[in-house]
């Protein structure tokens, strides 16, 4: 196979278990730098390709590059350049401080002590870990160990980092520092994000691409708001009036679902294919005076439903 520079190559990947095929002729690549969410039902294939993306799995048939690499063949180069977060299963030491499991993962990747400190402390001020160096990890709270599940598989400056499910279980902030610090680590370094979830807020938070899968296949690859506009899916734009205004109508691009309080707060669906946030603002406060405005995002996991719905699979 040919990669020409993809982190993540994989052509025609099938992976058959005794009564089931989980991957079904999977074809797709990814570039460096590239943050992609992989989303499907349960049961779609997600885990099962990325086993096969890290070695832990190997392919019925088809090929698989990551990192240029065959993660079969090659599984110890593969570690190497790959960060890997499962959200239930963890790589650090249950019992140790987690100060400790940095520094035995350090020489596991044969990092030196020198450059396993440095970034071990840049980690921990970026997650803002310091207090719980000393901490057994058996006694962290789930988003302080998810935080560190995170440093541990940034420890040697992966190249690609994949998250499996990283923010199953926490509460909003915990989410909200996960999701901040992995846009940072992507600006400043680069750092290539393949990412599963149910969580539609981490694909539109963190994502500028989506994989969805359908029963082992490829069902969708393209954009948030192409995925949306594949099935119709619309936004709304949530505008509120300096005083009472008459139904919008006529605004290009965009129609009225919903006026309340006499035309002080008005919503309109549009279709981010064909106009944008901006033309319609501009329309409208031409005309009248606007107080404020939001902006509804399409339900993503009922646009996933609807293109489930449209295969004819549920």
């Amino acid at each position: 196979m040919t990669v020409n520079g993809s982190i993540i190559e994989t052509r025609d990947l099938v992976r058959d278990f005794r009564r089931t095929r989980a991957v079904d002729r999977m074809s797709f690549s990814v570039e460096p730098g590239e943050a992609v969410g992989y989303i499907g039902a349960n049961g779609a294939g997600k885990s099962t390709t990325i086993k096969m993306l890290t070695g832990i799995l190997k392919p019925t048939s088809g090929e698989v590059r990551t990192c240029g690499l065959d993660p079969m063949r090659q599984r110890i180069e593969v570690a190497r350049r790959v960060g890997v977060v499962f959200g239930q299963r963890s790589q650090l030491w249950w019992d140790l401080p987690l100060r400790d499991s940095f520094a035995i993962l350090g020489a596991i990747h044969r990092l030196d002590e020198a450059t396993t400190l440095a970034r071990t402390d840049l980690l921990v001020e970026q997650l803002e870990m310091g207090p719980q160096l000393a901490t057994p990890v058996r006694s962290l709270s789930l988003g302080q160990r998810m935080r560190a599940e995170l440093a541990a598989a940034l420890l040697h400056s992966p190249e690609l980092l994949i998250l499996d499910e990283p923010t199953i279980g926490l509460d909003v902030l915990s989410k909200q520092r996960l999701r901040e610090f992995l846009v940072a680590e992507r600006r400043e370094r680069g750092t290539t994000l393949l990412l599963t979830t149910h969580d539609m807020g981490d694909i539109e938070r963190l994502c500028d691409r989506v994989l969805v899968v359908d029963h082992g296949r490829l069902a969708f690859d393209g954009t948030l708001a192409g995925l949306a506009g594949t099935v119709g899916a619309q936004r709304v734009l949530v505008i509120d009036l300096a005083e009472p205004t008459p139904d919008l109508h006529g605004v290009p691009g965009a129609s009225l679902v919903e006026s309340e309080s006499g035309g002080l707060r008005q919503r309109l669906v549009f279709d981010a294919e064909a106009t944008t946030v901006a033309a319609v603002l501009a329309h409208v406060s031409s005309r009248h005076q606007v107080r404020d405005l939001t902006i509804e995002e399409p339900d993503i996991e009922d646009v996933v439903r609807r293109i489930y719905a449209a295969s004819g699979r549920t």
